[in-house]
């Protein structure tokens, strides 16, 4: 009877398999077992040694690939920071709609480059509430909550809102500056542009996605330049660099979000972040009404 030794066992008959190629390769002869449980592969007693090496070296060159594991997401309540939202730019329509105050609500507050390079900064605040019309506002609306949702999810509705309002009132600063100083625009597409770069850079930055892959790695960022190109682009009435701008800043804030501290921030932060987010808009319109 012919003496067989086992030189390979394993449950994965995948690696088994490998294995049994590398025997092959080098023309030692096998058997390879398998019992349903597991498999094994058997070698001649005098190619034993030889087997065992050849697979020592197979092993070196061929370590086992480590897949990182994905962080473990608390998810949060998006439905105050949505619903803020929603009232803050429906509110500032109607009473702009209605001439609250007895003030032209529209040139208070709209982008207007070249008071904004003479220091009116809080237009860059203002003008994110501000819309053309119902179709503009609707809009609006609709995709600030479709993105508000998923970054308040990730993030918390305070913490979302906030970093939502500066990174948009930057985008409108930087896209001011870039442009002619004649510039004006008004509208909150850069806060959803913003949003969605938040979201975007938060998730690649903080690596919450596996990380294995390059396509895997790079998918939030090529995600949201799609979704920006797919709709943040349109007819010659589509604020294109203010969009970008938005989308630009919103992905920086969202990268510096994962290194400032614990995400998602705990319910005081919260709090704090959101009045923070809309004592801002508050501040702005209260000097835009009164200047």
């Amino acid at each position: 009877m012919e003496d067989l030794r086992v030189v390979y066992e394993n449950r994965n008959r995948r690696r088994c398999a490998d294995r049994a190629l590398v025997l092959s390769s080098v023309h030692i002869p096998y058997q390879l077992i398998d019992d349903g449980m597991s498999c094994a592969l058997v070698v001649p007693a005098e190619h034993s040694a030889r087997a065992a090496e050849e697979l020592q070296l197979y092993d070196e060159e061929n370590p086992p690939v480590v897949t990182r594991p994905r962080k473990p997401i608390v998810y949060q309540d998006a439905v105050p920071g949505v619903a803020a939202y929603a009232v803050v730019v429906c509110l500032v329509a109607g009473m702009a709609g209605f001439s609250f105050f007895s003030s032209d609500w529209l040139a208070a507050g709209r982008v207007d480059g070249t008071l904004i390079r003479g220091g009116e900064w809080w237009r860059t605040i203002t003008a994110l509430t501000l819309h053309a019309d119902l179709r503009h506002l609707l809009g609006n609306l609709a995709f600030g909550i479709f993105f508000g949702v998923f970054a308040g999810r990730l993030l918390g509705s305070g913490v979302t809102w906030f970093a939502v309002v500066v990174a948009a009132a930057l985008g409108n600063a930087a896209n001011t500056l870039l442009l002619h100083s004649a510039h004006r625009s008004i509208g909150a597409s850069t806060a959803v542009f913003a949003t969605l770069g938040l979201l975007a850079g938060y998730v690649w930055r903080g690596r919450l996605m596996a990380q294995d892959r390059w396509s895997t790695r790079w998918g939030p960022v090529v995600g949201g330049l799609a979704l920006l190109m797919f709709t943040g682009t349109g007819d010659a009435n589509t604020d294109i660099g203010a969009h970008l701008m938005g989308f630009v800043c919103g992905f920086g804030a969202g990268m510096m979000l994962t290194l400032i501290g614990r995400m998602p921030a705990p319910p005081h932060i919260q709090r704090a972040a959101g009045g923070a987010a809309l004592g801002l808009v508050a501040l702005a319109w209260s000097i835009a009404l009164a200047t």
